[in-house]
């Protein structure tokens, strides 16, 4: 539990716009004190370098207090600009796509680079002692805040660069997919489980009167399952002798009262278990792609129903997205998808998992955009397109038969949307070329259900 509850807390950090530029502000006020105790200590012979600030007391303020005043004004300055950006992201690609925008760490080291060079310029100005008191003037110290600005220069025209790169449809589009690919690595790595197709023979190890004899464990608190951290389900079963079958999945929104797992045999969930199973499941007010791999498909497809929307009509900005939900769900399908029966080392049955299923993800992916974008030759075309360009990837034919139910389903819209028979002709070589892909030999590792 503590992986997933540290992943999320790290996550959320990410997410914020406080905590790297608070890391830099303590970072410049170390190496302020630092700075200052080496001028302090004049253990340095400064007139050996040229290039450290030679300069009296007034001089130092003065270049002191402009930088300072300067990084409040660019501060305050790229913070207005990153705010515009988030307001234009929520209304082009939609509230969801905030996170990713809220994650970018080149936002946060600017705003963090502002904030920690002004608050060092502060802590060296105040020490300076003109004559009038105990002369004092930290030139290394000085030095050091006039590179700081220099840099900060170079920061500015990053941000600069960064600010009109991150809104760009293109860029958005390919984090989303470089999202789906992380989770999809992290989730199911080519050697995790066994293929579902094998699930049959674990279902004998059911006991017959699991469905009479199990008690439902449910939910104490209402939220969006973020995450299931199944070493403390799996020793929670270890532990009392328990089959534990979990009835919720990331990504689903549960209502308190709802069930989490039905537990055999029931006599045996005390309230103490009861708080066990529920630590196990992590809740919160948001989705995220922990542990939930529809969630970047989700996001890829609700760009592009905003792009076929009336109000936008951008087909490009939806083909996009298509390409690259093709490339996602091509790795899936070519990835072995962890059975959800999990066994202890004596192999007795303790937790059954609610698996994550090719049909689902699919279903996900294609059926919102053919039906808002079955108006459109170009878009449907492209959606035959990458259900061809799945095929060579998938494992076993049951995979093939989800992919071409959607093709005939995009098939039979288009039949009752365009009129033009030069259109029809257009998209039925589309769809026979997918069909043909589709219908391609396999290998006899893939083939087998």
């Amino acid at each position: 539990m503590k992986h997933i509850k540290l992943s999320k807390f790290w996550d959320s950090l990410r997410s914020s716009y406080w905590f790297l530029p608070t890391l830099m502000a303590a970072e410049a006020i170390a190496l302020a004190f630092s700075l200052l105790a080496l001028d302090r200590s004049k253990s340095v012979d400064i007139s050996a370098f040229s290039w450290i600030y030679q300069g009296g007391a007034d001089g130092a303020r003065a270049v002191l207090s402009v930088i300072a005043g300067s990084m409040v004004t660019v501060a305050v300055t790229a913070f207005s600009i990153t705010v515009v950006a988030l307001q234009l992201a929520s209304s082009h690609f939609g509230p969801r796509l905030l996170r990713n925008f809220m994650q970018d760490q080149g936002n946060q080291i600017v705003l963090g680079t502002f904030i920690a060079t002004f608050i060092y310029c502060l802590l060296v100005l105040r020490t300076i002692r003109g004559e009038d008191y105990q002369l004092f003037v930290p030139q290394i110290s000085v030095t050091v805040g006039v590179l700081l600005a220099i840099a900060s220069i170079g920061v500015l025209i990053y941000f600069i660069h960064h600010a009109s790169t991150i809104i760009q449809v293109s860029h958005v589009i390919a984090e989303v997919s470089h999202d789906l690919e992380r989770v999809t690595n992290r989730l199911f790595p080519d050697a995790l489980g066994h293929e579902l197709n094998q699930q049959d023979e674990s279902a004998g190890d059911m006991p017959t009167d699991f469905a009479a004899a199990a008690r439902p464990v449910r939910s104490k608190q209402t939220g969006y399952l973020q995450g299931i951290e199944d070493e403390t389900l799996m020793q929670v079963a270890c532990d009392e002798n328990l089959l534990l079958q979990v009835k919720a999945y990331p990504g689903a929104f549960i209502i308190e009262g709802s069930p989490l797992v039905m537990a055999y045999p029931a006599n045996r969930i005390t309230d103490h278990l009861d708080k066990q199973i529920n630590q196990a499941f992590i809740m919160g007010r948001e989705l995220t792609e922990q542990q939930n791999v529809a969630f970047p498909i989700e996001q890829l497809v609700e760009i592009a129903l905003r792009a076929l929307s009336p109000a936008v009509n951008d087909p490009f900005t939806a083909i996009r997205c298509i390409d690259r939900l093709a490339e996602g769900l091509a790795r899936l399908a070519d990835r072995e998808l962890p059975s959800p029966y999990r066994y202890d080392q004596s192999r007795t049955l303790r937790v059954i998992a609610a698996p994550v299923n090719f049909e689902t993800l699919a279903d996900t992916a294609f059926n919102q955009i053919r039906q808002y974008g079955s108006a459109d030759s170009v878009v449907v075309g492209r959606l035959m397109a990458a259900i061809a360009a799945i095929a060579p990837f998938t494992r076993h034919f049951k995979q093939r038969y989800i992919l071409q139910q959607h093709l005939e389903a995009i098939w039979h819209s288009s039949q009752q949307n365009f009129d033009y028979q030069q259109d029809l002709k257009t998209i039925e070589k589309q769809y026979h070329a997918a069909l043909a892909a589709l219908q391609q030999p396999q290998s006899a590792a893939k083939t087998m259900l």
